[in-house]
């Protein structure tokens, strides 16, 4: 029997164990199966970091690094470079990531962007952006964190899709001694602006929850709820990531355990039951050794999957090889499909720029995933 409607308090209750998790999970694969099928779907990416300065200071991030321990931004040369060997290889996706606003913490990032005649890190990425779409058949997916109604406007030129991710809802994060303390771009507020921004610009929008970083199981069930609130009103969200943390040993969470897999797992069904049957929900296969687990919980997504470039997020962990997604997937049921960074839903002139249509259609199937790029074998 389906269950109920969700509400915040059965959510609760599935978490903490007051609930078993079993009937839950059979409706996770449910809803997936009604509005999914049994496909399975993933985008084959080339990973630009940008500049991998920033003026946060997360306690678990080693992607962000000061000027001088290997803070830097990319050339617009050695950005072209990664996303024309992507190209080789087959990747219809780039996605641009980067530290938040570094020009606002450090002398040296000023001065690269007034070298190179731009007025903030949001500008240079939004020129790199244009000149892979005018150069190459690949397209960006950018993620340069907090963005106003401007910046937005400016990028869906060139993005089809953009991406930022809420984390966790709850400010207490931010307190003292915990993970976003002195990161003023996680202020939850500001990420649900960016968000919901998106959705009144009608831009085709990734974001997610990140589990295991010091958050309750009441702040797990808020972020959902508000992430599915917006949806609700702005139907733009096309991608829901669930991420579980991982410690990195150079970083002041080392000590801090990993969410357990049998927990997540009951999130990742949780999301799908808050989210329901059409959302395209989406575990990192990189970060989990049996990632197959997370088809049981609904899931219908393994995110970018990149055949050449590393998870500059997360270093430590190596993208599955493709041969073992599709023997994966395929395994437990499911065909898996190349699609390219907007979901094949949002192939529609409603939610695309217009100068980026004709480029889109004409990389899409009919149904809406990727045409792949043929592979260069010389």
């Amino acid at each position: 029997m389906p269950l109920p409607a969700p509400d915040p308090e059965l959510a609760h209750r599935f978490l903490t164990g007051a609930a078993p998790s079993a009937p839950l999970f059979v409706e996770a694969r449910r809803l997936r199966d009604a509005g999914k099928g049994r496909t399975v779907t993933y985008s084959r990416k080339v990973f630009v970091p940008v500049t991998t300065m920033c003026r946060d200071r997360c306690t678990y991030c080693t992607f962000a690094k000061p000027p001088g321990g290997g803070g830097a931004y990319l050339t617009p040369d050695e950005v072209m470079a990664i996303v024309r060997a992507g190209e080789r290889r087959g990747c219809t996706e780039a996605l641009f990531t980067l530290g938040d606003r570094p020009e606002d913490r450090w002398p040296a990032a000023r001065a690269f962007l007034d070298d190179s005649g731009h007025a903030s890190t949001l500008d240079y990425v939004r020129s790199l952006t244009e000149r892979v779409v005018d150069e190459t058949a690949v397209f960006p997916h950018a993620n340069p964190g907090l963005m106003d109604a401007t910046t937005q406007r400016v990028l869906r030129r060139s993005n089809p899709s953009l991406g930022l991710m809420l984390e966790n809802i709850s400010p207490r994060l931010m307190e003292p001694g915990m993970p976003h303390h002195a990161c003023p771009d996680k202020e939850p507020g500001a990420r649900m602006e960016t968000i919901e921004t998106a959705g009144r610009l009608r831009i085709p929008f990734t974001t997610g929850v990140l589990i295991g970083i010091g958050e309750t199981p009441a702040e797990v069930v808020e972020s959902l709820f508000a992430l599915a609130a917006v949806q609700s009103r702005l139907g733009h969200l096309q991608e829901i990531i669930i991420q579980n943390f991982q410690p990195k040993a150079d970083t002041r969470m080392r000590g801090a355990p990993a969410p357990a897999t049998e927990y997540f797992a009951t999130i990742v069904a949780l999301a799908r039951w808050v989210f329901g049957a059409e959302m395209n929900l989406q575990v990192p296969p990189n970060l989990t050794d049996d990632f197959g687990v997370y088809l049981d919980a609904g899931i219908n997504d393994w995110g970018g999957v990149s055949p050449l470039t590393i998870d500059w997020v997360n270093p430590e962990a190596p993208w599955p090889q493709l041969e073992r997604l599709h023997d994966v997937t395929e395994a437990a049921g499911f065909e898996l499909k190349q699609r390219l960074p907007v979901y094949p839903e949002y192939v529609d002139a409603h939610w695309i720029d217009a100068g980026l249509w004709a480029k889109l259609v004409g990389a899409a199937d009919g149904r809406g995933y990727a045409v792949p790029i043929k592979i260069a074998t010389a």
